[in-house]
């Protein structure tokens, strides 16, 4: 495997994770990387506590709230574990994963004092894309607000990984960014600070602002027609298949193994975001 070099952004990010004493400071220092919330006086408890709320709400959401707690459930892109409490105390096992080992690290921090330890295990994905789990050996699969921030190369891949660790019958709810009108603007903006956070000095200035790292993070816009031609490619067969979104986004027909795949509105959904929900054959 080989290691992926890091946007200067999100290495910026788990630099200043690894410097600080502990995660009450990363958050007060590096809030615009986790939830878009900065501030001298915010601290690791609250930031946590707007996790559990949102677990809740997209456990409901997705139907997951009666899934058995004696399963094993994996997070893509874990952070600094802002929800992977909420999922130790929900689950019997939880792994979480990211691309920052720092992160990872202060993620460990996060749980021991507000989750529980003993079911918590952590994964590197080290090249961006590819997690050292074998095949169907989870229950459950979650990520939200991560495959937005990677190459489309490494969100499809990580799609593809999702379902093949997931057992028969197991659950994947994944997270990606769309297109609306906005993007005529916001898309050319990314490429541009991306271009501009590889100026010495200047680069590294702006990787630490929350302006200029929401512009550059939104690495790339996922059309569900596109991630799904990726999984039919793959032969994946799904008892249950759905699309999320926001409810006043208009619904375009797609399609599965030529069947029309069920949509339905989600209330507390990012109108950029849309949700792959589905059970696994």
């Amino acid at each position: 495997m080989v290691k992926r070099r890091q946007l200067i952004p999100w290495r910026a990010a788990g630099t200043r994770a690894e410097m600080r004493r502990n995660a009450d400071e990363v958050v007060r220092d590096t809030g615009w990387v986790f939830n878009n919330q900065t501030g001298d006086t915010l601290t690791l408890e609250e930031f946590v506590a707007t996790g559990d709320a949102e677990v809740e709400i997209y456990l409901d959401r997705f139907g997951w709230s009666g899934i058995s707690s004696q399963v094993a459930m994996l997070e893509i892109g874990s952070g600094i574990g802002r929800m992977t409490s909420a999922f130790t105390r929900r689950f019997e096992s939880t792994i979480a994963t990211d691309v920052d080992a720092a992160f990872l690290e202060r993620c460990r921090e996060t749980v021991s004092r507000f989750g529980r330890p003993s079911a918590l295990s952590t994964i590197h994905i080290e090249d961006g894309s590819s997690i050292s789990v074998p095949d169907d050996s989870v229950d459950a699969v979650f990520s939200y607000i991560t495959l937005q921030h990677c190459k489309a190369s490494d969100a499809l891949r990580l799609t593809s990984e999702a379902i093949r660790i997931v057992k028969p019958g197991g659950y994947v709810a994944l997270n990606y960014r769309t297109w609306v009108p906005e993007d005529g603007l916001l898309v050319p903006a990314g490429v541009l600070m991306r271009q501009l956070w590889r100026i010495p000095v200047v680069g590294q200035r702006l990787s630490q602002w929350r302006w200029s790292t929401r512009l550059g993070w939104q690495a790339n816009r996922l059309d569900p027609r596109r991630v799904l031609a990726l999984l039919e490619a793959s032969n994946v067969e799904f008892d249950d298949l759905a699309i999320l979104h926001h409810p006043g986004r208009p619904q375009k027909q797609v399609l599965y193994a030529g069947e029309p795949v069920r949509q339905r509105d989600l209330d507390v959904a990012n109108k950029s975001h849309w949700w792959l929900v589905a059970r696994c054959h």
